[in-house]
């Protein structure tokens, strides 16, 4: 296997995790995640190894997520997803039930949050980057994004357990 291919096993996850958790659709996450992979191929020759591998594909990622928004002129609502979602048949147990109930709260105090502080969460949480990683994606320091995140995270709890 070559360096590419083992990346894409690596990363493929997680990009396909942050395309699903600010689409909420998970054909558009795996078509998204598709075109970064595809694209990152078509432009490793410009890599020029002033981020790591993987925050470069994230900013390829993120720039896909955002041209297809400008072209389909549509800019993401939470809470208008998660209105508009169908109800899911009743799963087996009761464990489910709360798991995707809480998924749910998670969103919607997730979408409470300030876009930055979104993009923050998302790319630590299901892009698995580093706090040096998202804070180079955000154009702020590490320790920005290390404080940020971690007051974010009490927030969140916090709204989580009042809920």
């Amino acid at each position: 296997m070559n360096k590419i291919e083992e990346y894409y096993v690596d990363l493929q996850p997680q990009v396909e995790a942050f395309f699903y958790a600010k689409t909420a659709n998970r054909m558009l996450a795996q078509d998204l995640c598709q075109d970064t992979f595809y694209e990152a191929c078509k432009s490793v020759d410009t890599f020029s190894g002033a981020s790591t591998l993987k925050t470069w594909i994230f900013s390829i990622a993120n720039n896909l997520l955002k041209k297809y928004y400008r072209k389909n002129h549509y800019e993401i609502d939470l809470l208008g997803m998660l209105s508009a979602l169908p109800e899911q048949e009743v799963p087996s147990t009761e464990h489910l039930i709360e798991v995707q109930e809480d998924m749910k709260h998670f969103l919607y105090v997730l979408s409470k949050l300030k876009k930055d502080e979104q993009e923050l969460v998302l790319l630590r949480t299901y892009g698995e980057l580093s706090f040096a990683e998202v804070g180079e994606m955000l154009g702020k320091s590490e320790n920005y994004a290390r404080v940020t995140f971690h007051r974010l995270k009490r927030k969140l709890q916090q709204e989580m357990e009042d809920m």
